[in-house]
C-alpha cells in the first residue's frame, strides 16, 4: 500500500510506455494520470483503446509525446495538437490494439487480424500483412505489447494487490500480464480474506501488481459503475478546453493547485457533489 505519489514517484520514469484500459468517462485511472502530470513526467507514450480527456490533459501538461489508440477524443484541443505536431498518434482499431495486449500477455511476438485490412489504419500504424500460410490469403498481423507501467482502476484491492473488477472490462488482466509494472488504484480496500473465500472473483491476481493505491472517486470526473456517476458538468468543461490558455487554467486548477487527488475532490468537488453522483448510480454490484 502507498498513496498515489509515491507510486508515480517510484515506478514511472520520463519516457515510459504507459498503458490503461477504459477512460476518463468510466473506470478510467484518473487519480493517477493527474499524479502523473503532477510529477511533471516527460516523453510517454500512452497506450488505450479509448483515450479521451486524458490524451488531452496529458498532451497538454507536456508529459506526453506519442499516443497508441483505437479512439481518440474528445474536444478539439488534441486535434490541434496532432495537427501542430505536439504529439504523434498512431492509429490502430479498439481490436487491434486489445490483440497486441493478448500478445504481450501470452509471450508472442504478434498476432493475426482482419479488422486492420483495407483501411488507412495500415498506414498509420505499425501493422503488416503476410500471407496466411493455410489459405494463402492476405491477413494482418500487430505487434507485441510490452507496457512499462499498466494503470488500473478497480473497485476492490487487498493490501497484496489482489484485485476485482465488477461489471465490464477491456484488457485489465492482460495489460497486467503484459507489463513490467503494474499500479492498482482502488476504491476500496478490503481483507484479504475476502479474495481467499472467493477467488474467482479476483480479477488480477497480487503476483502481477507492484503498488496498490487507495483512491475512492478514483476514476473521477468519469464514472465507475455501481458506485458513483459521470460529473457531466465536469466532462462539458474537459470538451470545453479548445487553446492552451484553457488548457493551463485546467491543469493549474485541478492539478497543479492541489496536493493530491483527494485535495482535488475536498476543494474542487466537494461531499455534496460526490454524494449526488454516488446516488446517481443505475447499475448495482
Amino acid at each position: 500500500m502507498c498513496s498515489a505519489k509515491e507510486a508515480v514517484s517510484s515506478f514511472v520514469s520520463d519516457g515510459d510506455y504507459i498503458v490503461y484500459d477504459f477512460s476518463s468517462l468510466t473506470r478510467g485511472p484518473q487519480a493517477l494520470i493527474r499524479e502523473v502530470i503532477r510529477q511533471r513526467r516527460k516523453d510517454l507514450w500512452v497506450g488505450a483503446e479509448f483515450t479521451l480527456h486524458e490524451s488531452a490533459l496529458l498532451t497538454g501538461a507536456g508529459c506526453a509525446t506519442r499516443i497508441d489508440v483505437g479512439f481518440l477524443g474528445y474536444g478539439s484541443y488534441i486535434g490541434q495538437a496532432v495537427c501542430e505536431g505536439r504529439v504523434k498518434v498512431y492509429e490502430w482499431t479498439n481490436g487491434g490494439l486489445a490483440l497486441r495486449m493478448l500478445a504481450g500477455a501470452r509471450g508472442v511476438p504478434f498476432l493475426p487480424t482482419r479488422d486492420l485490412l483495407g483501411s488507412d489504419n495500415m498506414t498509420f500504424s505499425a501493422a503488416k500483412v503476410i500471407e496466411d500460410p493455410y489459405t494463402e490469403l492476405p491477413v494482418a498481423i500487430v505487434p507485441a505489447l510490452h507496457p512499462d507501467v499498466a494503470f488500473l482502476h478497480v473497485h476492490q484491492a487487498d493490501i497484496y494487490g489482489d484485485a476485482r473488477i465488477f461489471g465490464t472490462n477491456l484488457f485489465a488482466l492482460e495489460a497486467a500480464m503484459a507489463s513490467h509494472r503494474v499500479i492498482i488504484s482502488a476504491e476500496e480496500i478490503v481483507d484479504h480474506e475476502e479474495f481467499r473465500k472467493d477467488p474467482m472473483r479476483t480479477t488480477i491476481p497480487y503476483f502481477l501488481v507492484d503498488a496498490v493505491v487507495h483512491v475512492p472517486f478514483g476514476a473521477y470526473p468519469g464514472a465507475m459503475p455501481a458506485r458513483y456517476e459521470l460529473d457531466l458538468p465536469h466532462v462539458d468543461v474537459l470538451n470545453g478546453i479548445r487553446n492552451e490558455e484553457q488548457m493551463q487554467e485546467y491543469l493549474h486548477e485541478t492539478v497543479y493547485s492541489v496536493a493530491d487527488h483527494e485535495e482535488f475532490l475536498d476543494q474542487r468537488v466537494g461531499a455534496r457533489r460526490m454524494a449526488e453522483l454516488r446516488r446517481a448510480a443505475t447499475i448495482t454490484e
